[in-house]
């Protein structure tokens, strides 16, 4: 079977199914490109054939281009393989745009529709567009957009000339530099397709016998065109493309290159004839995919991504399924688990020592649910079903028959203990226990557990309905099936699992901590605070470290400061930090939920940074080189996760990455950190290291696996590549 087929109708449309064997979304490969042009090539020389319509024999139409695919066009033959492989693309899109028409008339051409039954997206939109009308079902639930610039590239396959030229770069921005998805009204009204209609391919096969001539040239191949918004050189189009310049280098901080690329192929391409403009598009696509970001990019946040939320890791156990879930504590972090369970369709049993408390926490889904409804993103019937599969309760029984308990209450080691033993005692045998929490050792909280094989850790992030990330933490004695469990929840409530061993902090909060630990000792000497938080945006970190323990709470960080240094004794290394925190802790300063924290806000909105910090910790005369800070910050936390795969917390450098990304929110434009350390190179790496290390202590010592890739030469992903294990 091939990716597409054709059926010629007795009323002269050829239909083109693009279905893909084997796969739930259509994707395009080179191979699916190839047939679709011998498809196009019979129907435009068949007399008998009036036109064509392209749609899909799945609900969907296409969730892009195989990515897999364009790596592969760079690993064949470099920059002329992605180059050559994206100039196929744009001659056949040509060559459909075109349909036979004669080159200089545009005349005699065939029409070609395209019929969306549900989701287009990269590719899957970028071949519409090249068509002459686009028909999309009335699917609320579809989502029609070109969200190539998520991962680090940007529509090379016509889509942003096409859609500039359609649009004007003003109104096509917001499609191609942030990736905006759209359902299909709100896609016609932004002018992305044509018409929304109950049966799409009907409407299309319509629209093809009737089509007129004139129905089919674009209106960039037509006499006179000019750009919607106007051309780089008139006075209209000169002030946008100046304030995309700015809008991008204030979006991107300079580290992202496909958005300036981007930009860079609108602005060239809108000065040349359309054919020129692609050849435009295609050099700077492949620029793109030969910059090492890209790579790093493409490899985190889709093909490794991807792999995880498929189970690259999970046991060999059989299907654990939730059915029903228990969760021990109402707020907010037991309030957000049960959202997400109950909107994946699973039975939620919401358990709170105190009834009201019980009833808050199962409020705080009606909450998000009435948010939802009033942006028209759900329906008063949804809200319904979701509410009912929760029961707030204060009775343990009630969780009989849960074959999953989460337990997230405070994180107090003799509290846990006491719900663990309260809910063994009613819950299946069989089932397994989960606790949900960001420092305490997984195996020490399993000794109040009957059945240490089946304790395991899930660490959420907050706030749950959005954050994509789940931290799952196996204990000494945690069994396959409970991780298989925690995987099979993880993925059915559409989050992203990593999976660790267990040790102080875990993954995410030992990488986590040492980034704000390091910008607050930069505040203690004399380091200007902006300057410190500038210098983590510039490296592509979404917040600085400040303005990061003020979100995630300063009274946090000094009782984790305490835990630790009880813990560590004498070989506590952050006094340093310690006596700016505690000191901002007894201002009463304890970060954005109290209102006051390194930044001064008004109305719970954000001001700017506090200006008490420059009494307590006056501004050094000599500020260090942006390039310092920046690697005090990047290694504090980057040097952490190779230690953590040294240790064996971290058991697959894909997991090191996505999990940093998607976690904290790691420079993603590197790939995570051991992207980024592949992209800086372990040589280059260590002698940074050993710099840092003389100017501010052991803290920055070179791990020994990283000095022994600079020795040999190694990268990360060549060593660790595809899931190997840490030898």
């Amino acid at each position: 079977m091939t990716d597409f087929t054709m059926e010629k109708g007795a009323d002269g449309v050829a239909v083109i199914t693009w279905d893909v064997p084997g796969k739930s979304m259509n994707v395009l490969s080179m191979d699916g490109a190839t047939a679709l042009n011998g498809l196009i090539d019979d129907a435009l020389a068949d007399d008998a054939v009036k036109g064509i319509v392209i749609t899909s024999g799945k609900k969907d139409f296409a969730a892009g281009m195989d990515l897999k695919v364009i790596a592969g066009m760079k690993d064949a033959n470099g920059a002329q393989g992605v180059f050559d492989g994206v100039m196929t693309l744009h001659h056949l899109l040509r060559k459909i745009e075109l349909a036979g028409m004669d080159p200089k008339t545009k005349k005699g051409g065939k029409p070609i529709a395209s019929a969306l039954p549900g989701t287009a997206l990269g590719i899957g939109l970028e071949l519409p567009l090249a068509t002459h009308r686009i028909f999309a079902a009335d699917n609320a639930k579809a989502k029609i957009g070109l969200p190539e610039i998520m991962v680090g590239i940007f529509p090379g396959a016509g889509g942003t000339t096409r859609l500039t030229r359609k649009l004007g770069a003003m109104m096509a921005a917001p499609f191609l530099l942030e990736g905006k998805l759209s359902d299909p009204k709100k896609a016609k009204s932004a002018g992305l397709i044509d018409e929304v209609v109950e049966d799409p391919l009907a409407a299309a096969k319509a629209w093809v016998l009737e089509a007129k001539e004139a129905d089919l040239v674009k209106p960039w191949d037509a006499k006179g065109y000019k750009m919607p918004g106007g051309e780089p050189f008139h006075p209209a189009g000169f002030m946008t493309f100046v304030g995309a310049s700015a809008m991008v280098h204030g979006k991107t901080m300079g580290v992202y290159p496909a958005a300036k690329a981007l930009l860079s192929a609108v602005y060239e391409g809108s000065m040349v004839p359309f054919d020129q403009a692609l050849k435009i598009e295609a050099r700077w696509f492949t620029n793109v995919l030969m910059n090492p970001s890209s790579t790093a990019m493409i490899r985190s946040l889709f093909i490794n991504k991807e792999a995880l939320e498929k189970g690259a890791n999970r046991p060999d156990a059989p299907d654990q399924t939730v059915r029903k879930v228990g969760i021990l504590g109402a707020g907010m972090m037991g309030a957000g688990i049960a959202y997400v369970s109950a909107m994946a369709g699973i039975e939620v049993v919401l358990i709170d020592a105190a009834q009201d408390s019980a009833d808050r926490g199962k409020a705080y889904s009606t909450g998000l649910l009435d948010k939802a409804i009033s942006r028209k993103k759900a329906t008063e019937e949804k809200k319904a079903q979701v509410l009912d599969r929760i029961t707030a309760t204060t009775d343990y029984a009630a969780m009989q028959g849960c074959d999953l308990i989460v337990e997230a209450v405070f994180e107090d080691p003799s509290v846990k203990a006491e719900v663990t033993r309260k809910a063994e005692a009613v819950i299946p045998q069989d089932a397994i226990f989960a606790t949900n929490t960001s420092t305490l050792p997984i195996s020490d909280l399993a000794r109040a557990s009957a059945r240490p094989q089946q304790f395991i850790g899930i660490h959420f992030f907050s706030p749950v309905d959005k954050m994509l990330l789940v931290e799952i933490i196996k204990g000494k004695e945690t069994g396959p099936v409970a991780v298989a469990k925690a995987l099979d929840f993880v993925r059915q409530i559409r989050k992203t699992p990593i999976v660790v061993n267990d040790e102080r902090f875990f993954y995410a909060n030992r990488c986590i901590i040492p980034y704000i630990n390091e910008g607050i000792r930069m505040v203690a000497e004399g380091v200007n605070p902006t300057l410190v938080e500038n210098a983590a945006k510039m490296m592509g970190m979404p917040l600085g470290p400040l303005q990061l323990v003020d979100e995630t709470s300063i009274d946090l960080g000094v009782k984790i400061a305490k835990a630790t240094k009880a813990a560590m004794g004498d070989a506590y290394p952050d006094g340093a930090v310690d006596d700016v925190l505690f000191w901002m802790a007894d201002q009463g300063r304890m970060g954005r939920k109290g209102g006051a924290g390194f930044y001064a806000y008004e109305d719970g909105k954000r001001q700017g940074l506090w200006e008490g910090l420059d009494a307590q910790y006056p501004r050094s005369p000599d500020q260090p080189a942006l390039e310092d800070i920046q690697h005090r910050l990047m290694f504090a936390q980057s040097l952490e996760a190779v230690r953590a795969l040294e240790d064996g917390v971290l058991e697959d450098i894909r997991e090191g990455d996505v999990g940093a990304i998607l976690g904290w929110g790691f420079a993603p434009w590197s790939g995570g950190p051991f992207g980024w350390l592949d992209i800086l190179g372990a040589g280059r790496a260590v002698q940074i290291c050993d710099r840092l290390e003389a100017q501010h202590g052991p803290r920055f010592k070179a791990p020994q696996m990283l000095r022994q890739m600079a020795e040999k030469g190694d990268s990360f992903y060549d060593r660790f590549g595809s899931g190997k294990k840490a030898a």
